[in-house]
């Protein structure tokens, strides 16, 4: 699993990682597997790791009063999944974070991410470019929940993340979009007819 976010961090800055770099990459992740349904996280626990996913997906989401999910976050291979504000800030997460499909993942706490960051240059060039990265895409994200209509969501969702569609079911897809199953299923006939 560890030449995958080895692959990973090369793939993201010029400069390259020697041996002992790769080792200390290695040694600061955790290896874990978790089954479908699995908690990476709970309301109320503190976020202690950062979860790269190596095989499978994950979900953040929340639940409200009256026991309906409300997706926040999904993510893929490749994809980190995580509560950034109870990790840095110590406090109880809002979130739950499960596994989706049996999922493969690198564990990496806080602070040895941060020891990566300091000490190795391509881990550090690939962390400025994730927070560009993360910045567009949560403004994005955030400007289409407030300005575009339930269909043009749903595309925009299509044409930027068409492997959503492919894994996750309805009910997941339509609380991402923040949009009800009808609609969802109204805008999938329309699209399959279109």
């Amino acid at each position: 699993m560890c030449d995958t976010i080895i692959k990973y961090f090369q793939g993201y800055a010029a400069t390259s990682l020697s041996a002992d770099e790769i080792d200390r990459i290695n040694s600061a992740f955790i290896p874990k597997r978790f089954r479908k349904r699995q908690y990476f996280l709970q309301e109320g626990d503190v976020c202690k790791y950062g979860a790269f996913i190596v095989k499978g997906a994950m979900r953040q989401y929340t639940v409200d009063s009256k026991g309906e999910e409300h997706i926040i976050h999904l993510a893929i291979e490749n994809w980190w999944a995580n509560d950034r504000e109870s990790q840095k800030t110590g406090t109880p997460s809002k979130y739950f974070i499960d596994a989706w499909e049996e999922t493969d993942a690198l564990l990496i706490t806080r602070d040895r991410m941060y020891e990566l960051i300091t000490n190795i240059p391509a881990v550090k060039e690939w962390s400025l470019k994730m927070e560009e990265i993360h910045f567009i895409a949560v403004q994005r994200r955030l400007n289409e929940a407030i300005s575009l209509c339930a269909e043009d969501r749903y595309y925009e969702l299509e044409r930027t993340y068409p492997e959503f569609l492919q894994r996750f079911p309805q009910h997941i897809i339509a609380s991402y979009l923040g949009i009800n199953r009808d609609t969802l299923s109204r805008i999938r006939r329309r699209t399959v007819k279109g």
